[in-house]
């Protein structure tokens, strides 16, 4: 392969790509279902940028004699058979060469679905949009399968989406999908790997973590009776998105500002916001800029700015019959910390208490002084430039207030454990100081 042809380092690159283009589907009904084995790197990308659950659509190639890498045809659970007759006869491959790659396809499919899934049911597509996902398509009679499998288990709609494909791709999928996403389709195609950097072969091992990790990310939410919806909120002439998840009984609702260069897609936001879920506290994770506004790297620390938008969507919050009533919080991370604490100084906002994380309170300048609401200061102690200005700033707090140093912890609380302290301190403070409001 020569470099010219490199498209993607490896699949998770090429899933985090894909999964941009994809966004447009967040919010949806959406199930993404990997094509093992390659295909499910890929497709862990995507569900995590779409926030959706994860499976397996599991599809075994027939591969012609003496050539298994070229697919004669495919064939998926369900029954689900698809034959490439233009391969078959290229090949000069038989019916008995054909049943005897069947028959031993359909027992490693059968054992790959127990070691992936072990117990667990398939996760239900019926009603819902599919979004089939490999790490790239070269017969299509894989992908044929896995959209076939889709239908037959009642999905609404099937997006096939991949990283690359030949051109006449659309062609060889024969309007099994009803769309496809695709984000190159080379001329001088050959073979998948050809535009991978890293193209090393997918083990068990990795798929079965993916699809671990992709069940706890979702953990949080099922059986408990959880609300979890994508909302859309007015700042001014512009609109903010973000996504509000209340737990049954949710006594208070947190509402998170993110630090430069972040988003309501951050990792460790998400990581904390789910913690305080499974307490009994409501989240909601918003862009406090828009798409445009994030290419103007002043407007990423306009703190002035960044706080009127936390205030109206503190507004939009107590104008919404489901958060009516419930007390508001404010986490801020970085400079989303100064919005947060510049925000809780507006004598309208009146948040319930403050959480920072690796917060710049001293960009709130002479705000701090007028926050009334019980706030809490959270400090890797491996971050000595901002633990020197958290304490200059708790130092002008009039407020209750608390400095917590979290040990060895750097600036994005990347070590070990560090990130589970941040989220236990922030529930107790939350829950200790949010209640019920009387507006």
């Amino acid at each position: 392969m020569t470099e010219r042809h490199m498209l993607f380092a490896d699949r998770t690159t090429a899933g985090r790509q894909l999964g941009a283009r994809l966004e447009y589907l967040r919010g949806q009904d959406v199930v993404v279902l990997g094509l093992p084995r390659g295909g499910v790197p890929v497709a862990a990308r995507v569900a995590e940028a779409l926030d959706a659950p994860l499976d397996v659509c599991m599809v075994r190639k027939l591969g012609a004699p003496g050539r298994p890498e070229l697919g004669m045809g495919a064939i998926g659970e369900d029954g689900v058979r698809v034959i490439n007759q233009e391969v078959v006869r290229a090949t000069g491959a038989g019916q008995a060469d054909l049943d005897r790659v069947e028959a031993h396809e359909r027992e490693v499919l059968r054992r790959r679905a127990a070691r992936y899934r072990g117990e667990h049911a398939p996760v239900g597509v019926a009603g819902r949009t599919a979004v089939v996902v490999d790490d790239g398509v070269a017969t299509g009679s894989t992908a044929r399968a896995a959209c076939r499998i889709a239908r037959a288990r009642g999905a609404a709609r099937i997006v096939l989406a991949v990283p690359v494909a030949p051109r006449d791709f659309e062609r060889r999928l024969g309007g099994d999908a009803d769309e496809l996403v695709c984000l190159d389709t080379p001329a001088d195609f050959f073979a998948i790997g050809q535009f991978y950097g890293d193209f090393t072969q997918t083990e068990d091992e990795e798929v079965t973590a993916c699809l671990r990790q992709a069940a706890g990310r979702h953990a949080h939410t099922a059986g408990t009776g959880a609300e979890d919806r994508e909302v859309s909120m007015s700042a001014g002439a512009v609109r903010l998105h973000g996504r509000l998840t209340l737990p049954a009984g949710a006594t208070g609702v947190v509402a998170f500002a993110h630090g430069s260069g972040s988003g309501r897609h951050s990792p460790r936001n998400r990581f904390v916001a789910e913690g305080l879920n499974r307490s009994g506290l409501g989240t909601l994770l918003f862009d406090l800029l828009t798409e445009e506004e994030e290419g103007d790297r002043a407007n990423v620390f306009d703190i002035g700015l960044l706080a009127a938008r936390l205030s109206g969507v503190t507004d939009w919050l107590r104008e919404q019959p489901d958060t009516e009533g419930l007390a508001v919080g404010y986490f801020g991370a970085s400079t989303g910390a100064a919005a947060a604490l510049w925000a809780a100084a507006e004598p309208s906002a009146r948040p319930a208490a403050v959480v920072s994380r690796g917060g710049r309170p001293d960009l709130a300048g002479p705000r701090l002084p007028d926050v009334t609401a019980p706030t809490l200061l959270i400090v890797g102690g491996a971050d000595p430039l901002v633990l020197d200005l958290n304490r200059e700033a708790a130092a002008r707090l009039h407020c209750e207030h608390r400095l917590e140093v979290v040990p060895g912890a750097t600036h994005l609380f990347e070590e070990p454990g560090t990130l589970e302290q941040v989220t236990e301190l922030a529930r107790d403070w939350f829950t200790d100081h949010m209640a019920p409001a009387h507006v």
